[in-house]
């Protein structure tokens, strides 16, 4: 039980799902949900917009052989990272070691492509394996072999599959392809038109790397309320509702020519209130950045995001509803396993995650826990590993990263806490204030000084702390002057000579 990976159960029954697109020149915002609950939440802004997918010819600035990397300029403001298991030669031959300076010099140009976006302090992750995305299939056009999604368990159907994208292959054309879950149901006439499509792609990327500069965008991702239509809808979804009537008519051109199944789900919303407004979804957005999440029966959850991981700590709150203690602990464990893979998809919480389920000493109650747990974290379209409890009682789960979360795109840090959570206390601001003025009476002979700072700081100066400041002017033997600097914050002073 302990620390072990927990395997995640496959073909679960889902509910239908509606997909909501909320379009403005400024942003684009999708909300997924099922059973009117929210369940997942896409944002992308135009001037910020998700670089993951593009494909640049990149400019090699400096070769690392220590580290078996390099950093690459694509045209961005940092320049962007490659390793060498991201090149092509490694992962084409994964047990015969290469060394990367071997492979790349300065100022070579290569191709890339983008698979995480710039991340905090971090410059975007490449690779120059290339990979290119269409409906049923990923084309792989520096590949020669046919893969088929793990998500397709049966031998029989795999084999079918691949025996029939073979058939449709033009000759002489690249053979790297992976045929995606969503093709089981595909017509082979829709299947021929993504492997069209597709070569049309590489084609005209190739055409643009040999005419364009250094550093140059060759190939742009399809924007986020095309590419809901390609990754997201299915067998599952009842409908796309969009309230922009010049995008609703872009998607369902789209639709036409490469996903035939959304033709008939899109839907124009020409009601009166805002779409998102109707469903509840700016409610939901509120929630999906606030630290604390409630449980339905009076449990919680405190949600922390840090550079390094997130944690997560579940707690029983005002839940009471078992005279049994231990039964009180696990239904509030077995309620978290739902709202923390739910939350995770809201929020788009990617890396380390860590949860501190409250402590179970029934090992029937833990294995009941992670069996739920696997089941909830099944549902996501994201890549996710999960594993056991450790000896210390907590839950790590790895859910691949490659977009910015929900909070890092829609908030910035505070500008008074600089993100820590809390500030100093106007009496520590009082006394650091004090050994300054030392320091300054001790360097230079100044005939006073005054001190600038918050209303709080003053005040606590004219009260709990004017008998300190006494002693501190008949210490130096200057006098000292207090001032309110309305614009500074409680950490913000300064002490100006006079």
């Amino acid at each position: 039980m302990l620390h072990q990976s927990i395997p995640l159960p496959r073909d679960l029954p889902r509910p239908q799902e509606q997909i909501l697109v909320n379009i403005t020149p400024q942003e684009t915002r999708v909300a997924v949900l099922e059973e009117g609950i929210v369940q997942e939440l896409h944002v992308e802004r135009a001037a910020s917009r998700g670089i993951v997918g593009n494909i640049y010819l990149g400019q090699v600035k400096r070769v690392l052989p220590g580290m078996q990397s390099a950093f690459i300029e694509i045209g961005l403001e940092r320049a962007a990272f490659l390793h060498i298991a991201d090149v092509l030669e490694q992962r084409q031959h994964p047990t015969e070691p290469q060394r990367i300076e071997k492979m790349l010099f300065e100022g070579q140009t290569v191709l890339v492509q983008v698979i995480k976006d710039p991340i905090g302090t971090k410059g975007a992750r490449l690779s120059t394996q290339i990979s290119l995305a269409g409906r049923f299939l990923v084309h792989l056009p520096q590949e020669e072999h046919i893969g088929v999604s793990q998500k397709i368990e049966s031998d029989a159907e795999r084999h079918s599959l691949k025996a029939r994208l073979e058939k449709l292959l033009p000759a002489g054309s690249p053979k790297g392809y992976i045929i995606r879950t969503s093709a089981e149901t595909a017509r082979d006439d829709e299947l021929a038109a993504d492997i069209e499509y597709l070569s049309k792609l590489w084609s005209d990327i190739q055409q643009k790397s040999q005419t364009l500069p250094p550093q140059s965008l060759l190939y742009d991702d399809l924007p986020l309320a095309v590419r809901v239509l390609r990754d997201m809808v299915s067998g599952y979804t009842d409908k796309v509702l969009v309230d922009s009537n010049e995008n609703y008519g872009r998607m369902v051109e789209f639709a036409e020519q490469y996903v035939q199944i959304a033709v008939d789900k899109i839907e124009r919303y020409a009601g009166e209130r805002p779409l998102f407004e109707l469903h509840g979804i700016e409610t939901e957005i509120d929630k999906a950045l606030a630290r604390r999440v409630n449980l339905k029966f009076g449990g919680y959850l405190i949600v922390d995001q840090t550079e390094a991981m997130t944690t997560i700590d579940v707690n029983t709150g005002g839940f009471v509803g078992n005279r049994n203690f231990d039964e009180t602990i696990f239904k509030t464990n077995l309620e978290a396993t739902q709202v923390i893979a739910r939350q995770l998809r809201l929020r788009n919480l990617g890396g380390i995650v860590i949860v501190d389920f409250i402590d179970m000493d029934n090992d029937e109650h833990q294995a009941a826990v992670l069996a739920e747990l696997a089941k909830a974290m099944a549902r996501d379209r994201t890549r996710v590993t999960l594993n056991g409890f450790t000896s210390l009682g907590l839950v790590e789960i790895t859910r691949k990263r490659t977009r910015e979360s929900l909070a890092h795109i829609l908030c910035e840090p505070c500008p008074t806490c600089q993100g820590r959570g809390e500030i100093k206390t106007a009496q520590t601001v009082c006394y650091e204030i004090q050994r300054e003025i030392v320091r300054e009476a001790r360097q230079y002979d100044a005939k006073g000084y005054r001190i600038l700072a918050a209303q709080s700081v003053i005040d606590m100066f004219l009260d709990e702390e004017s008998q300190s400041l006494a002693m501190l002017v008949d210490f130096i033997g200057k006098p000292v002057s207090l001032s309110v600097e309305a614009s500074y914050t409680q950490e913000q002073f300064d002490v100006v000579l006079l």
